[in-house]
């Protein structure tokens, strides 16, 4: 794909010609260093307003300055720099986020605390989420189903909005970059006493880009999105306030499977979010919230001639009302309470049934600090679910400042995955190959049908065992840390972690087929553990430079895979005409696409006479096993590994008249690639910004 040339230059012309003249006029800045710590408040870890620094659970905010000075576009983007975070690409070109070592399906993503939905194949594309709106982004990692339930396993990641400051307010940002690229987000924002109105209107579109050229493919083929999403606040007194969010999201994209067969994806998205508060007095508050939203996705293909080769449709509706009332019986002590319903369909192309689910919860947190030193959080929550067992997910934190300069934190919590729609119902047959998958709930009738028409050949698994419930996965979380600021331009944290899940949900061989194929199934049946270790540094000398480095130290590993190299049952081959060879213990590697280290390095320098801020990012990924490529089904040291790498990124922007700002940056500066294995990484990426308030 082509680079937009023209464009580009324009931006870099502009950019630099500005400095000579721009020096005249300088701003008047305060302290960034005072500005954070004032900012540093997060809501996530416990559905209540925290300082950062006093939280006893592992935790990472990413602010609006870092977003803008780094010229992000989406949350794929920001979400890759972050310590213990890794972007994966799913088959359809969507990136889910892996966590602390865990699937992209166990991290529940929230956008204003209210969950996204649409894992056609377990994934979350965050890609289609922009970051022109976004005041904050807030990380919360280890298990967190005694607040949010289903999906937050792994964590959570809220992605918080931002509120207009003023009686007017707007922005304009456009960026245009490598393949033809083009962001355009316009922010509007007004405020009048107690009322406060805000619009974000998005544009995305890309050419998309090949990695291969010796295909007729494209590695993403072209696409374009818009996202519109408006907010309203409104305070009748100073105890009650109401708040109305809307947005709508669209995508299409052309949708190639070979020279013979394309079509088109499209997907629809529009959610709606209501929340009543009131406060009673200064110990009793509470609200009422009311949350929709839909995900809406067709894809087709055709043939040359254009008759239609296949159809597929996805539309899947979350309502969801809560209700939540808190109590503060002391200055240092408080309690949340909430009760709420899940009402959740899905109508999807190759499934069994229309399924429906209805869980109702209802969760308790008790938040205490019993010494100026110690800060305990116990929570709880019990979801009762229409498909499967209900689950009941404890958790406790500790937090004990050991000095001025000293913490010590730790928490436990229990986590859980409810099985999906496509584990459950799942009922469809692949037109070219000829073999089956069929859901958990969807084998008791299916095989019986299949069986009549002649299409099975032997059944490997009985039918008696797909009577009881398919169980979801579910996990036990620790993470113990220490935070440890030795003078005030300096924070360290360290934070040990260990989550294992039981109950793992994978796919198994249920029956086999006359034509030569197989019926696959779902079925609970591994226990894998992630362990390892994090550690985050920033140092702020002065009020202008700002360095930040993470390291991610990760163990991966399947529980029966370890017993099985334990015992020598595990062998190998070199080659594939080699002699086969036992393995030992220490051979076995781990969980596909899992690195051992990863790390990251920032540098954020702002030259306050020039108006000009400039940052320097480097992620680095070590290698990590993709495919069983010697034949036993395990990942071990002698199979082929995609090799380690690291990614340089540059921007730097400069301010105009207050009111302007242009920006420069080059994304993966030394235009890393991997054509066979890395479909995310797209090459060398070079942009201009522009950006207008008003």
């Amino acid at each position: 794909m082509s680079l937009n040339k023209n464009n580009i230059s324009i931006f870099f012309l502009i950019f630099f010609s500005c400095f000579s003249f721009s020096q005249e006029e300088t701003i008047t800045k305060q302290d960034s260093t005072k500005i954070e710590s004032l900012e540093e408040v997060i809501i996530t870890a416990t559905r209540t307003v925290r300082q950062l620094s006093s939280l006893p659970l592992p935790a990472q905010l990413i602010s609006k300055k870092e977003i803008q000075s780094v010229n992000s576009s989406r949350l794929s983007d920001i979400l890759n720099e972050q310590t213990g975070l890794i972007t994966v690409p799913d088959f359809g070109g969507g990136e889910g986020i892996q966590l602390q070592g865990l699937d992209s399906q166990y991290t529940l993503i929230l956008v204003d605390g209210v969950p996204l939905i649409g894992r056609s194949a377990g994934t979350l594309d965050i890609s289609r989420v922009s970051v022109g709106n976004i005041k904050q982004i807030e990380i919360v990692k280890g298990a967190s189903s005694s607040l949010y339930g289903s999906e937050a396993l792994g964590g959570v990641i809220n992605i918080i909005t931002d509120n207009p400051k003023y009686d007017f307010k707007g922005d304009l940002n456009s960026r245009v970059g490598t393949f033809n690229t083009y962001d355009t987000g316009l922010n509007l924002g007004y405020k009048k006493e107690n009322f406060s109105i805000s619009t974000f209107l998005n544009s995305f579109k890309s050419d998309g880009y090949d990695l291969n050229e010796n295909d007729a493919l494209n590695t993403i083929e072209p696409y374009s999105n818009y996202t519109l999403s408006t907010k309203l606040n409104y305070n009748f007194n100073d105890n009650t306030s109401l708040f109305l969010s809307g947005r709508y999201y669209t995508q299409n994209q052309d949708y190639i499977a070979s020279e013979d067969l394309k079509g088109e994806s499209n997907v629809n998205e529009w959610n709606t979010h209501l929340k009543l508060s009131h406060t009673y007095s200064q110990k009793w508050s509470s609200y009422f919230e009311f949350y929709a939203t839909r995900y809406k996705a067709h894809e087709y293909l055709n043939n040359t001639d254009a008759s239609r080769f296949s159809d597929s449709n996805f539309n899947q509706l979350l309502v969801r009302p809560e209700i939540r009332a808190t109590y503060n019986p002391t200055e240092k002590s408080a309690f949340i309470a909430g009760l709420g319903w899940n009402h959740e369909t899905l109508t999807r192309t190759d499934f069994s049934t229309q399924p429906e689910f209805n869980s109702p919860y209802a969760y308790l947190q008790y938040d205490t600090n019993p010494t100026e030193k110690m800060n305990i959080i116990f929570g709880a929550r019990f979801d009762n679910h229409s498909a499967y067992k209900s689950q009941f997910s404890p958790k406790v934190a500790l937090r004990y400042k050991l000095s001025e300069k000293l913490a010590i934190k730790s928490s436990v919590g229990y986590g859980f995955k409810a099985p999906d729609f496509r584990q459950l119902y799942f009922d469809f047959t692949n037109a070219t190959v000829g073999y089956t998958v069929l859901g958990y709930n969807a084998v008791t009738t299916k095989i019986p049908e299949l069986e009549a028409e002649g299409q099975i050949a032997n059944i490997i698994v009985p039918l008696s065992e797909f009577e009881n419930e398919l169980n979801p996965e579910n996990s036990i979380g620790i993470n113990i840390g220490l935070d440890y600021n030795p003078i005030s331009s300096i924070k360290l944290n360290l934070n040990v972690f260990r989550n294992t899940i039981e109950d793992l949900i994978d796919t198994r061989v249920i029956a086999n087929k006359t034509n030569g194929q197989n019926v696959f199934s779902y079925y609970n049946v591994h226990e894998v553990y992630t362990q390892g270790l994090e550690f985050n540094s920033t140092w702020k000398p002065n009020s202008n430079l700002k360095i930040t480095g993470g390291y991610q130290l990760l163990f991966a590993k399947d529980k029966a895979a370890e017993k099985a190299f334990k015992n020598g049952e595990v062998y190998a081959r070199e080659t594939p005409s080699s002699p086969s060879f036992q393995l030992k213990e220490d051979d076995y590697f781990g969980l596909y696409n899992r690195s051992r280290h990863m790390a990251n390095l920032k540098v954020f320098y702002e030259f306050t006479t020039l108006n000009l801020d400039a940052n320097i990012r480097a992620t680095y990924r070590s290698k990590y096993g993709l495919y069983d490529t010697n034949g036993n089904t395990y990942l071990d040291i002698y199979d082929d590994f995609v090799e380690g790498y690291s990614i340089w990124d540059f921007a730097i922007n400069k301010t105009l008249y207050k009111n302007y700002k242009l920006g420069f940056g080059i994304d993966n500066v030394f235009a890393f690639t991997d054509t066979q294995n890395i479909s995310n990484i797209s090459g060398r990426i070079i942009y201009g910004k522009l950006n207008i308030q008003f």
